[in-house]
C-alpha cells in the first residue's frame, strides 16, 4: 500500500511538471524537522534554500514542523512540499516543480547563463553538502555533542541511542561511496574554501549571482552559506573560512533582510542572527 501511494504521488508530480501555469494554492505546506530541537546542518541548508526560493518566487507557504519529516518521504529527503494535488519531496524536486509549473526565475536568462546557474548549483551541492554531512557525522565531537542527540530527540530510550547510530553508519557509507569518508577534517575545510572562493569570484560586487534579480542559485547558496555561518558547532572553522569572503557574508545578510525580515518580525521565521555567532 505504501509503495502504491508513493508511486501515485510520483506520477502526479511528474504529470504536473508538464502542465505549466499551474495555480499555486494558498495553503501550501513545507514540512521539515523542528529547527530548534532537531534539524541538523545538511537538512537545514536545504530547507532554508527552499524557503528562500519560494519567497523569491512570491509563493506563499507555511512551515509545518514534524519530528518524523524525513520518514514521510521514500527517499528520506526534506523538505516536503505538500500541495492539494501532490507531494513534492526534496530541494531539487521542489525547485524543478516550481520552475516548470509555476514560476521560472531564470526565464530572462540565455542558455549559457542558465547552464552556469546549473553548474554553480552542482558545485555547491557536490562540495558543501558532503562537507556538512562529514562534520555532522564523522567529526567525533560534533557527532557526540550535537548530531546524535538532536537526531535522537523524538525518541525515548533506547531508540534515542540506537537510531542516531544507525543514521551515522548510513551517512558514513554514503560519504565513503563518494570518496569523502577518507578525507581529513583539513581536507574538508579546504573543499569548503575552494567552493567559497569560486562563489565569491562569481558574485563579485553584484547583488545576485546570475542577473539583477535572484534565481534558484541565489537561494541554494544562501541556504548553505547562511547555515554554515550561523550553526553553533564545537569548532567554528566553517564560519572562519566563510568570513574570508566578505561579499558572501554581505550576500547572506542581504537575502535575509530582503526575504526573511518581514516574516521574522511577524514571528514566522526564527532567524539565527549573525551577531550571535562565535568569534
Amino acid at each position: 500500500m505504501a509503495t502504491s501511494l508513493l508511486e501515485d504521488v510520483a506520477v502526479q508530480t511528474e504529470a504536473l511538471f508538464t502542465l505549466g501555469n499551474v495555480e499555486w494554492p494558498d495553503d501550501a505546506m513545507l514540512i521539515q524537522q523542528y529547527e530548534v530541537e532537531q534539524i541538523l546542518m545538511p537538512e537545514n541548508a536545504k530547507c532554508l534554500a527552499v524557503q528562500a526560493f519560494l519567497h523569491m518566487s512570491n509563493l506563499p507557504f507555511r512551515i509545518v514542523p514534524q519530528t518524523n519529516a524525513e520518514y514521510m518521504s521514500h527517499s528520506g529527503n526534506v523538505p516536503l512540499l505538500k500541495l492539494p494535488t501532490c507531494l513534492v519531496v526534496g530541494m531539487e524536486a521542489i525547485i524543478s516543480y516550481v520552475t516548470n509549473s509555476i514560476c521560472n526565475l531564470c526565464a530572462d536568462l540565455d542558455e549559457r547563463s542558465r547552464a552556469e546557474v546549473k553548474a554553480y548549483i552542482s558545485l555547491v551541492e557536490n562540495s558543501l553538502t558532503p562537507a556538512e554531512l562529514y562534520v555532522s557525522w564523522l567529526d567525533r565531537d560534533t557527532a557526540k555533542q550535537i548530531s546524535r542527540p538532536r537526531h535522537g530527540y523524538p525518541y525515548s530510550w533506547p531508540l534515542q541511542l540506537i537510531i542516531p547510530v544507525m543514521k551515522q553508519i548510513q551517512q558514513w557509507r554514503f560519504l565513503r561511496s563518494i570518496k569523502w569518508s577518507s578525507k581529513s577534517i583539513e581536507d574538508v575545510y579546504h573543499e569548503v574554501d575552494k567552493c567559497c572562493k569560486a562563489l565569491s569570484d562569481r558574485l563579485g560586487s553584484n547583488t545576485y549571482f546570475a542577473t539583477e534579480s535572484p534565481t534558484e542559485l541565489d537561494a541554494v547558496v544562501f541556504g548553505h552559506i547562511y547555515t554554515l555561518l550561523t550553526t553553533s558547532l564545537p569548532n567554528s572553522r566553517f564560519a572562519t573560512v566563510i568570513r574570508k569572503y566578505g561579499n558572501l557574508v554581505a550576500f547572506c545578510k542581504r537575502i535575509e533582510n530582503n526575504y526573511f525580515q518581514e516574516k521574522h518580525n511577524a514571528g514566522h521565521f526564527p532567524m539565527r542572527k549573525f551577531e550571535n555567532l562565535k568569534n
